[in-house]
């Protein structure tokens, strides 16, 4: 393993799917798999050869011993997953096709992470000789304690000059545009390296490209930077990383990816995407981006790492993304031909 190291905050789910396309009302029967917006980042790291730690809770029962011996089989680091509260939160999942979208529905009320008090976790061991830290917006949007969780996590980071980045990771069901805007604004103060799509930047911080139809198929990426220079001088950020996927159906997405410094805007290679499961993709990006940073590559190497990264989890069944260092640098060197190794 790598000597750099990374650290991954967040909820664990269990992920319920319906199989072969079908819809929630015809299944009979679901793919059992174990999830969570870090995690997923924490395994795209592991897969890279990076010493990645995934920091949870997770009910003292044999469920949540499967959700931790998955997230081991794939090289995370358990050591700081605590074995406590009622239940782990579950995700149902109706994979879409051509015009059907997918549809996910939730049911993570009282998981055993909202039960978190501060003081529960041994931040100071965690964060000691750790490079990165990790978070998306999912983690204190669960509960009303969760974000003086999250302030805790990130204060304790900083003690230990660790990079802190943020996924936004908006989503409306946890909690009203207002709210995020006031947590995630103080959060901010924290974070290094922001992660998010223009949707997100919006609902969140009322940041956003003018003209822009995300369902149009058609993006102006130059609109882009604006965004990003905005989110920059608003949080004195290093960078700001900028997803844009551009919805066709729900089986094919145009999808790339820009990296701000501050200074320079840098796009991503432009990859069409058949769909075979989108879930974890922006996970996958970030994975990419934290790991592409923490190694030294320049922006315009990060952001196709990243972005390469993530196109390929988007061809895997399941929300990890599967792939190696190597088979990511062979599509961000431009070989997207798809034939087959042997």
């Amino acid at each position: 393993m790598s000597e750099k190291k990374a650290v991954f905050f967040g909820e664990l789910l269990m992920r319920l799917g319906t199989k072969d396309l079908k819809c929630f009302v015809q299944a009979s029967d679901f793919e059992v798999g174990y999830t969570g917006a870090e995690a997923n980042c924490a395994i795209s790291l592991a897969n890279y050869g990076l010493d990645a730690y995934a920091v949870s809770s997770v009910p003292n029962t044999e469920i949540g011993q499967a959700c931790i011996n998955h997230l081991r089989r794939f090289g995370v680091n358990t050591d700081y997953i605590k074995r406590a509260g009622k239940r782990l939160g579950i995700f149902y999942l109706e994979t879409g096709a051509s015009q059907r979208p997918s549809k996910v529905i939730y049911d993570r009320t009282g998981s055993s992470i909202t039960e978190l008090k501060p003081g529960d976790l041994p931040w100071d061991e965690i964060f000691a000789n750790k490079d990165w830290f990790h978070f998306s917006g999912t983690a204190p949007a669960l509960a009303d304690n969760m974000p003086e969780i999250v302030k805790e996590a990130c204060t304790r980071a900083k003690e230990y000059d660790v990079t802190v980045s943020c996924d936004l990771n908006f989503r409306s069901r946890l909690w009203s545009s207002e709210r995020a805007n006031e947590v995630m604004t103080e959060l901010m103060t924290y974070v290094d390296v922001l992660i998010g799509n223009e949707e997100e930047a919006d609902k969140v911080f009322g940041i956003r490209a003018h003209g822009v139809d995300v369902t149009s198929g058609e993006l102006d990426e130059s609109r882009y930077t604006d965004v990003a220079e905005q989110l920059v001088k608003k949080f004195d950020l290093q960078y700001v990383a900028i997803t844009l996927r551009q919805s066709i159906s729900a089986s094919d997405n145009n999808w790339s990816a820009l990296l701000y410094d501050g200074a320079d805007s840098y796009f991503s290679t432009k990859y069409i995407v058949h769909l075979v499961d989108r879930v974890g993709g922006g996970d996958a990006f970030s994975g990419g981006l934290i790991y592409s940073l923490l190694t030294g590559m320049a922006p315009r190497d990060a952001v196709e790492f990243a972005a390469a990264a993530s196109c390929l989890k988007q061809t895997i069944p399941g929300d990890f993304n599967m792939v190696s260092r190597e088979d990511v640098m062979k599509l961000a060197g431009g070989d997207a031909s798809g034939r087959i190794l042997r």
